[in-house]
This record gives structure tokens, sequence and C-alpha cells, in this order.
């Protein structure tokens, strides 16, 4: 353990996490191949939010939060493209980039100078072979799709503008019956969740933070940006999102002292009795089992 470090900020041990998070009448996650209408599973039809969404966040909230610092810039983001940033790694070690024929050597090099300057990159791991080859990271923290806990019914709701967009729409003309024509209005659509609470899993694996250079301070930032992450991508169309718990399981041993699923599996939510359509937090209960934890399995809760 680092000194100075709690355990759950402590990248030489194992994590597995669970994190809670809820929508009211907002679209948390759009899917662009279903008109963006929130993401489901047709067979369940249980909401999903794509890890990729949730990674976005992270980044986004760390970018504001320290991107003006060296260490903290973010990879994965608009605005620039990814082979430019490989590039500042070539001319920053004094490097030729010859593409595919790079040496090993040169691309191990600059793997690390990305790894040491990009914050999502030793977290969560980056594919860097695009032309100016940085090598491949596999990073230590991983995130699965969230799943959440009900099935949910998307509304597509019917909402009107008073301006209406072109010109000449506006225009009023006058029929010789004395009828006037000319639009006021223009139609739209906005999809929403009315509630639902979402659940996610997620992982820590010390083996690949040591190769990436993933530290405490880092580990400590990404607890944060899952609590304070919500309150910087606020828009119309994401209506109230918040955290609501993250339950990290910490292990002794780097490779793990039990099976994530069986730890995750301690952490249980339910709909209260007699509450058939959630549409708010209050309507559940979060039960934890932590009376006779595995040993070596310390349980941290944040956000709760």
């Amino acid at each position: 353990m680092q000194a100075g470090t709690e355990i759950y900020t402590d990248p030489t041990r194992r994590h597995d996490f669970v994190l809670l998070f809820d929508v009211t009448d907002g679209n948390p996650n759009g899917d662009p191949d279903a008109g963006n209408l929130p993401r489901i599973d047709p067979e369940t039809m249980q909401g999903l939010v794509t890890d990729v969404a949730l990674k976005r966040k992270v980044r986004d909230w760390v970018d504001l939060h320290r991107g003006h610092e060296e260490r903290f810039k973010i990879y994965v983001q608009s605005g620039e493209a990814l082979n430019a940033k490989h590039e500042r790694a070539y001319t920053a070690l004094g490097l030729k980039s010859t593409g595919s024929k790079q040496a090993a050597e040169d691309v191990l090099q600059a793997r690390d100078w990305m790894c040491a300057n990009f914050y999502d990159i030793r977290t969560f791991g980056a594919v860097m072979t695009t032309g100016v080859n940085c090598g491949q990271v596999r990073g230590p923290v991983q995130i699965t799709f969230a799943r959440s806990i009900d099935t949910v019914v998307p509304l597509d709701v019917s909402i009107t503008r008073v301006a209406v967009t072109r010109k000449e729409d506006a225009v009023v003309v006058t029929a010789d019956g004395g009828e006037q024509s000319g639009k006021t209005t223009e139609m739209g659509r906005k999809a929403i969740v009315p509630y639902a609470l979402y659940r996610a899993h997620g992982f820590v694996v010390p083996a690949f933070a040591a190769k990436t250079g993933f530290s405490a301070e880092d580990l400590a930032l990404f607890w944060q940006a899952l609590g304070s992450m919500w309150d910087l991508d606020r828009s119309a169309s994401r209506g109230m999102m918040a955290c609501r718990g993250v339950y990290i399981f910490s292990h002794d041993n780097p490779l793990g002292n039990a099976p994530a699923h069986k730890l995750f599996e301690r952490v249980r939510v339910a709909r209260r009795p007699g509450v058939e359509t959630p549409r708010g937090f209050g309507d559940y209960v979060i039960e934890i089992d932590d009376a006779d934890l595995p040993a070596g399995v310390t349980l941290t809760r944040l956000y709760v």
C-alpha cells in the first residue's frame, strides 16, 4: 500500500465496485440506431447506458477539473485528431515516426510518454496504432454497461417551438377570401425515461495499473469523478441525473481474495413493497450484506 493512501485509493490492490445512478425525466444515453431514443434491452425492456457514455463523463469532468495540468490531459476528445497527439509524443522524445515499421523500442517509449501525459490512457487504456504508432495500452479501470433495475417505458414527447427555422415559412400570405397562412410554430420531439435507477459494475486491476503508471492520486480522482461528473453533464435532454452510491470492495491480495460476482451479489437493490411503478430513488431499498465479508476484503461506501 502506498504511503498516505486510503485502502480504496491504493492502486496496488484489486478493487471491484458497484455504481448506482438514476435519471428522472431525461435521456441518459440515446441510441443513434433508434432515433436517439433511450437505449433499452428489447428482450427485458431494461434501460441501458454504455460504458463509453460513462467514461465520457469521467473524461469531461477530469478535463475541467485537472485538464490544465500536464499529467491530466485527455486523449479522447473532440476537436483534435488522435494521430496529432501521437505525433506530440514522438516530437517530445526526439524520435521520427515511420508508421507500421516503427522500431519496437520507439513504440514502447512513445506508449510510456502517452500514459504519463494523458489521464484517460493510463486509466482506461487505448489503441494507438493508427498511423503514428504509439502501441496499445490495456487500462486498469474497466466499467460494464449500466442496466436499469426495473423495466423502462421511454416516452417520445411532442414539443413545440414558437420560432420557425426558415424566414420564408414565417411569411404571411393572405388569400382571396381573407384567410391568412404562415407558420408560427414548429414541432419537435423529445425522448425521456420518466424514472430509472441504473446499476453498473467496475474493476481496478493492479497489474495493469503498474504498467500504465496509474497512481493513488489517479484512483482518488476517478472515485471523485464518479460522484461529481453528473453535475457537469447537465443538459435539457439529460433531465435530472445523480450518483446514488458507489460500493467498493478492496482486496488485500492483488489477485483478489474473492470472486467479483460473489461480492457484487452482496449489494441488493429492490423496489419497496407496494411500489409498482418507481418514480424516485425513495421507491427502492438498498441492502448491503457486509456481515461476513471474505478475509482480506474491505468494503467502502461512497456517496450514500
